[in-house]
């Protein structure tokens, strides 16, 4: 039997299961190279996992790096290692061929994670341009700004708008009817996608969910640009070239992980919006880049940046070997 046709028999025999199980989507029309492809997606999830619990553990044990910038930056790497962790399962799972099914129960797991680190990651950027901005523009009270108890609150600010705003969208999935034919266009479960198979009266979670992009990720850039609008002003009355040239490389590693995030999220909502026509490989392939393009350059973005960081990565594998 070809191929395309046992493709046919399997999806249709899929969607009489019932409502609990969905199929995940891999790389259509690439089945055949998923043993080679599981290797590149296994190397890029070993690296997010190794390297972002190489950066938490760095500023565990380098006294030198407790300091706010550092402690950001450890939420930052928290949050990386937790998306790895949320969607590895399922993206290995499928590349090598354990399993493209996942119960309804499980994907809005998925789904909750997901967002909510995503919109974790805005936060903690939107605090590490806070941090930025009072160093620079405010180097007199930054550390009587950002106090441990202070960098705590903002810390639980964060956690909490990320995950408690979006638990009552992502409940609500629960109790949907999905008639659609159960197929997900992601190798993860994502509330639009779910939105999409459901036959339910979806009108809050849209709204709902456009609010809350409005007013999580949109404002947090529109808050990150402001701030360094207001740093470059600041920068700018320095007298001294020096002077601003070092300024503005504390900067650096922040703009660029900014850009990491933000750049991905931006081509899958262009990919979604104005894509329909582009083959579903592309969408794939987008939605992957959104999931681990961000944990994985982070770690590289502030080892390679930071020289505080730097020095101490050397310093500890000179010291091994």
């Amino acid at each position: 039997m070809p191929a395309s046709s046992a493709s046919i028999i399997n999806t249709s025999i899929f969607i009489l299961t019932g409502n609990s199980t969905f199929l995940l989507t891999g790389f259509p029309g690439l089945e055949r190279e998923y043993p080679w492809l599981s290797i590149p997606f296994s190397c890029i999830y070993a690296m997010v996992l190794l390297g972002n619990c190489l950066v938490l553990h760095v500023i565990r044990t380098e006294p030198s790096l407790h300091e706010p910038m550092f402690y950001f930056l450890a939420m930052l790497a928290l949050t990386d290692l937790c998306m790895g962790l949320s969607t590895v399962h399922t993206v290995l799972g499928i590349l090598w061929g354990i399993s493209q099914e996942i119960g309804l129960d499980a994907c809005i797991a998925q789904t909750f994670f997901v967002h909510g680190l995503s919109c974790m990651e805005s936060g903690v950027l939107l605090a590490m341009a806070f941090d930025r901005f009072t160093a620079i523009c405010n180097p007199l009270r930054y550390t009587s700004i950002l106090t441990n108890m202070r960098i705590i609150t903002i810390g639980v600010a964060i956690l909490g708008r990320s995950f408690l705003f979006i638990t009552a969208p992502i409940v609500r999935l629960k109790f949907f009817d999905y008639c659609h034919p159960h197929i997900l266009s992601h190798s993860f479960c994502l509330h639009q996608d779910l939105l999409r198979l459901a036959c339910s009266d979806i009108r809050f979670n849209s709204f709902y969910a456009l609010a809350l992009v409005i007013c999580t990720l949109f404002l947090d850039s529109v808050l990150i640009l402001i701030s360094y609008i207001a740093i470059l002003h600041s920068v700018l009355t320095i007298a001294s070239r020096d002077e601003r040239l070092k300024s503005l490389k504390t900067c650096v590693s922040h703009i660029c992980a900014v850009l990491v995030f933000y750049i991905p999220i931006i081509g899958l909502t262009m990919v979604h919006r104005f894509g329909k026509h582009l083959s579903p490989v592309v969408h794939v392939l987008m939605g992957n880049i959104y999931i681990l393009f961000p944990p994985l350059m982070n770690p590289i973005i502030y080892s390679v940046k930071t020289q505080q960081i730097r020095s101490r990565i050397q310093r500890w594998f000179a010291k091994q070997n």
